[in-house]
């Protein structure tokens, strides 16, 4: 059974997200799909959702500001009905983040590890933990923190 999971959490990444065959949902997502992690700036709150198209959604939305975007997996595990996978995430971003910030035209790299409960040979629920900060730092989304400016010269007492 782990074996199987891990299966279709392969196809979850390679296939839907990697290969943008969103279609792929309708077989590898539960119907009754329990989302737990919030998408960054995202609007909507955890919790229950048509699982294929909320997939096919977010596949959408992530390829619309990172057309590259790229899960490269670097570890799974699976046990009973319970399967994680560490992956490195990669993209440029070339389209609005979240229709909320003009495209920097910056790549990111980042790590990220998903969960994901498996029932009936479907992913029935998923929660996620992404290097956010990271990632916009990467993308100039957020400035890099620094030591303060020095004050201009000639400003100081005395002057």
């Amino acid at each position: 059974m782990s074996e199987a999971n891990k299966v279709l959490v392969r196809r979850w990444v390679e296939e839907i997200f990697n290969g943008h065959r969103v279609e792929v949902a309708d077989d590898v997502v539960a119907a009754e799909f329990v989302e737990h992690a919030l998408a960054p700036f995202g609007q909507q709150a955890p919790g229950q959702v048509d699982g294929p198209a909320h997939t096919r959604a977010t596949v959408e939305s992530l390829r619309a500001q990172f057309p590259d975007v790229r899960m490269t997996i670097e570890a799974i595990a699976a046990e009973e009905d319970v399967v994680s996978v560490r992956v490195l995430a990669t993209g440029t971003n070339l389209g609005p983040l979240n229709g909320m910030i003009p495209p920097t035209g910056r790549s990111f790299s980042a790590q990220q590890s998903h969960w994901f409960r498996v029932a009936d040979g479907r992913i029935a629920e998923h929660w996620a933990t992404r290097d956010d900060l990271s990632t916009m730092l990467q993308l100039g989304v957020i400035p890099r923190p620094g030591p303060p400016a020095a004050p201009p010269a000639g400003n100081g007492a005395g002057s």
